[in-house]
């Protein structure tokens, strides 16, 4: 039994630029964290006890006896790409809404890779996980996706990823103070929308329009180190919520589905309760909304948003982990299924 668990993420600055029509031509960098959130996978190679070969327990229970015919979009072709042969049983369980913003299909994909390498006895880096599941997510499966949520997702922390036009990338740590990290934490808060939405779907609308929208790419693109600077160099911290504010009218901008109407309602109510700057969660239409409010006017924004769900949260920096191994595994190498059911009769006829 293997059991993987995976952080979601909180992007700050610099989303858009990890889109390859932009980076591979620009370069791209983001400002982002994990938190103490986090997607589970329980892993386990599938004894040949059962008429089924592999079994997927997610918001469905698929007993397949192909892996090609599983449904799940991301099991199958990791499974495929790792090219496992053997019968699989694997349980998802997430603490938050999937399709919502904070990167839970990454953190799917790449808590999935971490699990299946791990079964084979092997533990994959952080980079290795991240390169995999980009591959995974826009190679096989042609999802119209970025490229932060993997490599946040698997490295974890606050971190400034930078994106080379070759696709390559850097993950430099935010190295701050307790109280200054601490500091930004507190000014933190996080809603649920109650919508959940495929991302993928709003993305192909954002690729499209990014050829048009270059000033405001280059611009979201340069706060990702003004905003580095503001938590480095000791400037009042409500500036990080004002380049906030500024950031998310520009990706506004960028596609009218990102921020439909009943969204611009919640950031008006946030804004005139308080709230110095905020901004919607991944790719836009829904999810989760994040925003940045001093801690004394905090009961009064949620007295404002009371009819959005508060998700209290806390920085992490430990990424995809494989949090439970057991390498005692069945093996059809050494038994295949007619071994299996021949040791079955035998049970039953030694019990009668």
């Amino acid at each position: 039994m293997i059991i993987s668990r995976t952080p979601f993420r909180v992007s700050f600055f610099g989303g858009g630029t990890d889109y390859h029509t932009w980076f591979q031509e620009h370069g791209g960098a983001v400002l982002a964290t994990t938190i103490n959130h986090y997607c589970y996978l329980h892993c386990r190679l599938l004894p040949a006890f059962f008429k089924h070969k592999t079994r997927v327990v997610w918001n469905k229970v698929e007993e397949v006896f192909e892996h090609d015919d599983i449904q799940h979009p991301v099991v199958r072709a990791a499974l495929n790409y790792l090219q496992i042969n053997q019968g699989v049983e694997i349980h998802h369980q997430g603490d938050l809404p999937s399709r919502s913003g904070l990167g839970s299909s990454s953190a799917f994909t790449v808590g999935l890779l971490n699990a299946m390498h791990a079964l084979r006895g092997n533990i994959s880096s952080k980079r290795k996980l991240a390169t995999e599941a980009i591959h995974v997510e826009r190679d096989i499966l042609r999802e119209n996706v970025g490229t932060q949520d993997q490599i946040q997702t698997a490295f974890g922390g606050l971190n400034k990823i930078t994106i080379q036009p070759s696709g390559n990338f850097d993950v430099s740590p935010l190295v701050l103070p307790q109280q200054r990290l601490h500091a930004l934490q507190d000014h933190l808060v996080l809603f649920f929308t109650g919508i959940s939405r495929t991302a993928s779907d709003i993305a192909a609308d954002k690729i499209l329009s990014i050829p048009k929208k270059q000033n405001e790419l280059h611009a979201m693109h340069k706060m990702v180190d003004e905003s580095i600077d503001i938590l480095s160099n000791g400037s009042d911290i409500t500036d990080f919520g004002r380049l906030l504010h500024e950031s998310w009218m520009l990706k506004r901008k960028i596609s009218q589905n990102i921020s439909p109407t009943f969204i611009d309602d919640i950031y008006d109510r946030a804004k005139k309760s308080g709230a110095i700057g905020g901004k919607l969660l991944g790719a836009g239409g829904g999810g989760f909304m994040l925003f940045f409010v001093t801690p004394e006017n905090k009961a009064k924004l949620c007295e404002a948003l009371k009819d959005l769900l508060l998700v209290p949260f806390q920085f992490e920096s430990a990424g995809s982990q494989i949090i439970f191994y057991d390498n005692m595994q069945y093996s059809e190498t050494t038994m295949n299924r007619r071994d299996y059911r021949h040791l079955e009769r035998l049970t039953v006829e030694t019990h009668e």
